[in-house]
Formats: C-alpha cells, sequence, structure tokens
C-alpha cells in the first residue's frame, strides 16, 4: 500500500458517526467565524469602537488561526489524533464562551485570538483525521461532508447572527456556540475512533523541513491558498450586495434566499462527494470551477430583483462554490504521506485562513459606495475572482502532473506516489 494510501479500519456505521461529529466539529468552527459579520452595528454600539477596530476583531480571528496553523506544524504529528481534536476544541469552546462575556472591547479581541488559535488547529485535525481512516477510495464523499461545514456555515452565519442579535442581543451568538461544542465534546468523546496516529521519534524542525520542501507538498499548498483566495474575495460583499443592489430586505428576504442556499447545498455535496469517488477529481474540479465562473460573473452584477431569482442565483452560488472544495481537498489529502498528515493539513488549513483573510482585505479595494447607497465595483471583485478560479485549476493540474494517484477514483490504474523527501535523499 503506497504511503500516501495507508488508513485506519473503521466499520462502514464507525466510519459514518465519526464523519458525522468531525463535520459538526468543523461546523462549529467555521460559524464561529461567520457569525462575526452580521454583528458590527451592536458590537460598535456596545463598546463605543470605529468600523476599523470591528474589522480586527473579524480579522484577528483568522490571523491567529492561520499562525497557529503553522505553529501546529511541527507538533500535531507529535500526539494521537483524538486526544489532541478533544483538547483543543475544548479550548476553542472556552474562547468562545469567554467572547460572549467580554465585558469590554480588548478582552473580546483577546478572546477572538484565542478562539482564532484553538479553532485553526482543531480544525487541521478535522480534515487529517478524515485521511487517517477513510480509504482513498472513498474519501472524496467523506471530504465532500466534512468539507461542506464550510459553505454551509458561511450561509447560515449572517442570517442567524441577525436573528440572535435582533432577539438577545450580540452575546446570545457566542453562548449558543459554546453550548453546541459542550454537546459536541461529549458526543465527539464517545463517538471518535482512538487512532494511534502519534509518529514515534518525531523530531519537529525536521518534519516541518521535509513537509514544506517535497515537491508535491508545495503543489498541494499552492491549491488550498488559491481555494481560499476565491471563495474569500467574494462571501464579505454578498449579503451587502444582496440589501444594496438586488433590493432584499435583511429581516425576512436575505435570510430566506441563504436558507434556499443552505438547503441546496446540503443535497448537492453528497452528490459531488459521490461523483468525486467515481470520475476523474481534476475532472469534476474543473466542471465546478467553470460553473462558478459563470455564476459568480452574473451574481456579482445583479441589479433588482424578486426574491425567487435572488434565492435561485444563491443557491447556483453556493452549490458551485461549494462542489469544488470535496474533489480539491480530496486531492490535497492525497497528496500527503500518514506521518506527516496531521502537520501537512495544519499547514493547508492556516493557507486557507491566511488567504481568506487577504482575500477579504483586497475585495474592499475595489468596493465603494454611491450616493444612493448601491455597491460599486462587483463587477471587477468577480474579475479577480475568476483569475483565483483559473489559478486553483492551474495549480491542481500541475499537482496531478506531480503526483497522477491524487485524481484518479478508484477503479482507474495509477502510477504510485513519488517517494518521501527522506526515502528519496537516501
Amino acid at each position: 500500500m503506497p504511503a500516501a494510501d495507508q488508513h485506519h479500519h473503521l466499520p462502514r456505521s464507525r466510519e459514518r458517526a465519526t464523519l458525522l461529529v468531525l463535520g459538526a466539529v468543523q461546523f462549529t468552527h467555521i460559524l464561529d467565524f461567520m457569525i462575526m459579520m452580521p454583528l458590527g452595528a451592536q458590537l460598535m454600539s456596545a463598546f463605543n469602537i470605529t468600523p476599523a477596530q470591528f474589522s480586527q476583531l473579524v480579522a484577528c480571528y483568522g490571523i491567529a488561526a492561520a499562525v497557529s496553523g503553522f505553529a501546529g506544524g511541527f507538533l500535531l504529528d507529535k500526539f494521537d489524533r483524538k486526544r489532541a481534536l478533544l483538547v483543543l476544541y475544548a479550548g476553542f469552546g472556552l474562547a468562545t464562551l469567554a467572547c460572549g462575556l467580554a465585558p469590554t472591547y480588548h478582552l473580546l479581541l483577546l478572546a477572538r485570538l484565542a478562539a482564532g488559535a484553538f479553532g485553526g488547529l482543531a480544525s487541521s485535525l478535522v480534515t487529517a483525521m478524515v485521511g487517517d481512516f477513510i480509504p482513498p477510495a472513498r474519501r472524496g464523499r467523506a471530504m465532500g461532508i466534512v468539507t461542506a461545514a464550510f459553505p454551509v456555515a458561511s450561509v447560515l452565519g449572517v442570517p442567524a447572527g441577525l436573528m440572535l442579535a435582533g432577539h438577545f442581543g450580540w452575546h446570545a451568538a457566542f453562548f449558543l456556540l459554546a453550548g453546541c461544542v459542550v454537546v459536541n465534546l461529549i458526543i465527539g468523546s464517545l463517538a471518535l475512533p482512538h487512532l494511534r496516529t502519534a509518529v514515534h521519534g518525531h523530531e519537529p524542525w525536521e518534519q516541518m523541513k521535509q513537509i514544506m520542501t517535497h515537491r508535491v507538498h508545495l503543489r498541494a499548498f499552492a491549491v488550498g491558498s488559491m481555494l481560499g483566495m476565491a471563495g474569500g474575495i467574494l462571501v464579505p460583499f454578498l449579503a451587502p450586495s444582496f440589501i444594496a443592489n438586488v433590493g432584499l430586505n435583511e429581516q425576512v428576504q436575505l435570510p430566506i434566499a441563504y436558507a434556499v442556499g443552505g438547503v441546496a447545498t446540503a443535497i448537492s455535496t453528497p452528490i459531488i462527494g459521490w461523483l468525486s469517488d467515481h470520475m476523474d477529481r481534476l475532472r469534476l474540479l474543473v466542471i465546478m470551477s467553470l460553473g462558478a465562473i459563470i455564476v459568480t460573473l452574473v451574481i456579482m452584477r445583479l441589479g433588482p430583483a424578486s426574491v425567487v431569482i435572488a434565492s435561485l442565483m444563491m443557491a447556483l452560488f453556493m452549490v458551485t462554490m461549494s462542489g469544488r472544495y470535496a474533489p480539491a481537498m480530496t486531492m490535497i489529502t492525497n497528496a500527503v504521506e500518514a506521518r506527516y498528515r496531521g502537520g501537512f493539513m495544519s499547514i493547508i488549513s492556516a493557507l486557507q485562513l491566511a488567504a481568506n483573510a487577504v482575500a477579504s482585505i483586497l475585495a474592499g479595494w475595489f468596493v465603494s459606495k454611491d450616493a444612493t447607497g448601491h455597491l460599486l465595483g462587483l463587477p471587477m471583485v468577480s474579475y479577480v475572482a475568476t483569475g483565483f478560479f483559473i489559478l486553483t485549476l492551474l495549480f491542481a493540474f500541475e499537482l496531478r502532473a506531480a503526483a497522477p494517484h491524487v485524481a484518479s477514483h478508484a477503479k482507474k490504474d495509477v502510477a504510485p506516489p513519488p517517494p518521501s523527501p527522506d526515502s528519496a535523499a537516501a
């Protein structure tokens, strides 16, 4: 068995239970990041802070997650996955609770930094565990289930934040998330398998050197970064554009559009995951990316429209955007040997979060408001996003050229993966 294909065997029923738990963990992590966006008005009023200070609250989460993710690349493979995940996820839950209890802006900022640091590391362990116990023949569908947490949380985060803040105040969103973390911790301690994944004789600096210098890993890092850039430049201004340019009200119509997108994504994700295990993954990534390009070019130019049209466009946007994640992340996961998987996925997570934050800032350079409140510059955002879609595909082609096995489904005979860096040097 090639080293990149090594996994721990679990019964199918245990696989499904574990995937559901991992998906729930990933969902709360992403939702914690997304739910800050609609809380701006209340937080600026409650703490008497400027828009720039609020943007720091939003950005510090991703920055902390990226920094901790890089640090995790040195250490995560030293510990068994379940124990490390539960400890980090508990830290994430405590930090989220601290956000809800924070009495001042600076304490809230510190709590957001802690939540990002713990959440980023826990998120990387989730994807690493999928590679640990799901064989490559079924890894696409499994990765689709787990990575669906990102688009679904992106869809639900804004309306959930608006609803909770409107009825119970800004504290409520963090208290609810902390409660969800407690439930997930209890279930996870019972349902997650004990996988003996700790690397004996682990040398952090040597491990990081091998992760960061392998030619296949470098191509996978590029794919993951562009995947984050394409989404990060579009999502921040999606809801504002639907209010300012399309004409939806944020009390009823915008949540309806997001709910329709969420349902469509929930339906499409397992289908795309199944396809990822039954056809060439790069071909599927190309198809979904072309769909995402077309929808992006349309949705960033959308003018006044009914809630039906807006909901349809939201559904198409979320289906095509989320559809890229299953084949791309499966290719990335297949690119690394089991003994490097924890550190490797930690770095991938860090790169994606950093890319998402950079892309969000980049989007702000192009967008402005006119005298009537309409958002200008969105077509330019769609062009830049298209460039990131294309770069994702170009790097994915490079990844397949260096390691053909990452894109091929189970029934196809493929060349074995290239040797690990240490064996190649021997």
